[in-house]
């Protein structure tokens, strides 16, 4: 959108006709409101943009069918310049073609067949109106009332010349006369009365009077979006008179963002449509007893209440006064409104009360998303590294770890899912209209998909999810459509509402990296390894609530699927399934375990006092989630997990590297933006599903106990160091194998406990002299290492059964870490 400039706000509402309550679409359900549908076909008015037009903001759905529309307001209206004795003003005329084709009504879901007649040429004749008043300097119509004018108009259809009657009709006969000729012949164009006749726009614009215009007017190119092949280079030309430009620049700086912005700030101040419009007393309030009816049916119908006047259409716009935001911002210094990218030493712009920035960016998010000044910052900002993308990827990911403003969503989220190029021509190249075997479950999904929201229960959001869906199944030969796809659609089509393309390269982005595989014709395979995985993280997490469920026999198998099969949009509702996601696009494939295992945490008091039966009701209808807590656990719980517990066979390959050294990257470990690792000689190695799911815990591959060991290799492998740190042992390794074996080479710290003579015939843990040393360890990651896999498996088992937290298993056991040299043999006593 362009700036707000000198250009203000305004709102002004109207009603959309009611539906009878009683009647049901062709599918069986109650049919969709006209607010709704209108506030659907609304969207596309606000991709119109231009220099010379009006921008549309936003439009919001009140009471009894009520819609109020923002739009760019100017104070001084057409009429008042021709008052003022200039040739312009505002028309209202609809074309002779319009006038005639009369109300007309579809059913709902029924797409119409009559063609409707507005479209450009309609357009061409209101446009005849408009120069026609501007040559005489006055309102046509306005001695007739309106079925009188709409009369005389149709009657143009017998007439041979209709600007000598129009002119003759409201005597400016004479002032026709004195026109130029290429005028009037401009004007018959326009005002043909057979709409088959009438040029089209394009057509119209090779007149010559256009041709003498146009060199005047700069011609206006459409800023090149986001996400597209064409370059974003801005025109960087410096004008000859540099003092002149220093002149030009505003010290209004919230007049150079964009109206959309500034309506945002303007609700995040306080703003509020309807007060604003009952203050100009727009909208009328009566006591209820007043709407009482005299009369009543059983079916509904009412008499004896005469219609209410304020129901009626009044197309006044009311202001939206800016003072409130003006006043909100006022410590706001300039420099906030240009922050210098390349400045590390600050996440917020430097202002005035940038300590009160610095104290909200440590308040709850859902605080901050209301702050006005701390938004204004955010937005700033993000707004500024979106501009610059891909070559500010790094920072966009370095700020999104703070916060992601809403107004700002969709474009951030395309960021972090790596989307670029020429997404729109590929998404146009797609057939999203040949039918297709998926097509009938579509259509029965869709109205089933978070419909509570009134963009997506629209019909034109209807349309828009059908095409997408159908475009990512189109263009997926290889997968199928699964029930659930289309929720995992929702949040995209919902931020990317008017732009369906980026919708689609966002999903068609999500799903390799979240869900590889997942929507396979037969997906079992990947489905059962995944909850398998999912239960071994309940296990090191919370192994006394995974003793419980696995005890009642609750496995993930009968609650997670739709959690992980959708990334949790089938669980919660959408304001925060966007809180959540905004974490979630900062992790790798493995974060979603953590926001499972953080969900039955915040309900673990009540599972652990439930049997089986209490279980599968309380997920039947799953409780409230405290979202936000949600979230900073699961970064918990993803700190603490090593990369390769979550290993699965059937995830998505990893990059290959071209480091064959088999050393790691230097990506901070119990780090959020950690990536999926690539493989190598120390990596987990893939198992029989079958011998997965038997194991308790999970296994950790020989580079992550190398990094969590902090052991460095030193000459030809030979003696193991430790790197300097001054932190605490991230871990314990405890080695099960034989004293003897212990000797011969170990890890260095590790405690040897010898699996034969570890447990009691209870099940209890001996007592021995590395016994209290692990108690000692427990809620830190205790690694199991041995030589015989099953052993080290029953272990692990034993210590989760004693509610051991964090314990798991050396993938390749002790042979693993040989060839390394990182075993130490301790020094011959003399």
């Amino acid at each position: 959108m362009f700036p707000l400039k000198d250009a203000e706000m305004g709102a002004f509402t109207f009603f959309a006709s009611a539906l009878p309550h009683d009647v049901c679409g062709s599918n069986g359900l109650p049919l969709t409101p006209n607010s709704i549908k209108i506030l659907g076909r609304f969207q596309i008015l606000k991709t119109i943009t231009h220099p010379r037009l009006c921008q549309y903001v936003d439009i919001s759905r009140g009471k009894h069918e009520r819609l109020v529309v923002v739009a760019e307001h100017c104070e001084q209206s057409l009429e008042d310049l021709l008052r003022e004795g200039k040739p312009v003003r505002y028309p209202s005329y609809l074309a002779p073609e319009v006038i005639a084709q009369g109300l007309f009504k579809t059913n709902d879901h029924v797409p119409s067949e009559k063609p409707l007649p507005s479209g450009p040429k309609s357009d061409v004749w209101s446009l005849g109106i408009i120069l026609f008043e501007l040559c005489v300097g006055r309102k046509l119509f306005q001695s007739l009332d309106i079925s009188e004018r709409l009369k005389f108009l149709l009657t143009l259809d017998c007439i041979d010349d209709t600007i000598v009657v129009l002119a003759e009709e409201h005597g400016c006969l004479d002032i026709i006369k004195e026109l130029p000729e290429n005028v009037i012949d401009l004007l018959k164009k326009c005002l043909t009365f057979h709409p088959s006749k009438r040029p089209t726009p394009d057509e119209l614009m090779q007149d010559n009077v256009f041709s003498e215009v146009s060199p005047l007017y700069t011609p206006f190119t459409k800023p090149t979006s986001l996400f597209s092949s064409s370059l974003r280079c801005a025109d960087l030309t410096l004008p000859e008179d540099i003092s002149q430009l220093c002149k030009d620049i505003s010290s209004d700086y919230l007049a150079e963002r964009s109206i959309e912005e500034v309506y945002y700030l303007w609700c995040l101040a306080g703003g509020d449509l309807e007060k604003e419009l009952v203050n100009k007393e727009i909208i009328r309030s009566k006591p209820p007893i007043c709407t009482l009816p005299n009369f009543l049916f059983e079916d509904g119908e009412s008499f004896g209440q005469g219609r209410d006047r304020s129901s009626l259409l009044d197309d006044t716009t009311v202001t939206l006064s800016l003072c409130q935001l003006r006043n909100r911002l006022k410590d706001v210094d300039g420099e906030a409104f240009y922050p210098l990218l390349e400045d590390d030493q600050s996440n917020l712009p430097h202002s005035n009360s940038n300590n009160e920035l610095s104290a909200a960016a440590t308040l709850p998010l859902i605080i901050r998303e209301r702050d006005t000044e701390y938004q204004l910052n955010r937005i700033i900002l993000f707004d500024r590294l979106l501009k610059a993308y891909p070559y500010k990827k790094n920072q966009i990911w370095k700020e999104a770890r703070v916060d992601i403003p809403p107004l700002m969503r969709g474009f951030t989220w395309a960021a972090l899912l790596g989307v670029e190029g020429a997404i729109h021509a590929k998404y146009d190249a797609i057939d999203k209209d040949t039918p297709i075997p998926t097509d009938r479950q579509i259509e029965v999904d869709i109205p089933r998909c978070h419909q509570y929201d009134e963009l997506l229960s629209s019909p034109e959001g209807h349309a828009k999810f059908r095409r997408v869906l159908k475009a990512w199944v189109v263009s997926h030969p290889d997968l199928v459509y699964w029930q659930g796809l289309d929720s995992l659609c929702a949040p995209f089509l919902y931020l990317n509402f008017n732009n369906e393309a980026l919708a689609y390269a966002c999903m068609s982005a999500f799903i390799p990296k979240y869900l590889y595989n997942f929507f396979l014709k037969d997906n079992s395979h990947v489905i059962q390894e995944y909850l398998t995985v999912f239960s071994q993280m309940i296990a090191f997490h919370d192994p006394e609530l995974s003793n419980h469920l696995n005890e009642i026999g609750f496995i993930p198998d009968l609650y997670a699927i739709p959690w992980f099969l959708t990334m949790f949009t089938h669980v919660f509702p959408l304001h925060k399934i966007f809180h959540l996601w905004d974490t979630l696009l900062l992790g790798n494939s493995s974060f979603p375990f953590c926001i499972g295992v953080a969900i039955l945490q915040q309900l673990r008091d009540r599972l652990l006092s439930n049997g089986f039966n209490e279980c599968i009701l309380l997920f039947s209808d799953l409780p409230e989630i405290d979202i936000e807590r949600c979230v900073r656990e699961s970064i918990n719980l993803f700190c603490w997990t090593p990369k390769s517990a979550t290993y699965r066979q059937h995830a998505q390959p990893p990059k290959p590297t071209s480091d064959s050294s088999g050393v790691r990257s230097s990506t901070p470990y119990f780090s959020t933006e950690c990536p999926d690792p690539p493989k190598t000689d120390l990596s987990r190695e893939s198992i029989p599903l079958n011998d997965l799911k038997s194991e308790v815990s999970p296994r950790i591959s020989a580079e992550d106990l190398i990094d969590l060991c902090e052991l460095t290799v030193t000459g030809h492998f030979k003696t193991p160091t430790k790197k300097t740190k001054s932190s605490k042992p991230k871990l314990l390794v405890v080695d099960i194998r034989n004293s003897e074996d212990f000797i011969r080479g170990h890890i260095s710290g590790s405690i040897n406990i010898p699996f034969s003579t570890a447990f009691t015939a209870e099940g209890e843990l001996t007592q021995g002299p590395y016994t209290a040393m692990l108690q000692s360890f427990k809620g830190k990651v205790v690694v199991i290492v041995g030589n015989v896999a099953k052993h080290t498996a029953e272990f692990a088992a034993h210590l989760v059964k004693m509610k051991y937290p964090r314990i798991c298993i050396l993938d390749g056991g002790i042979n693993k870490l040989k060839p390394t040299g990182l075993l130490t043999v301790p020094s011959p006593q003399i």
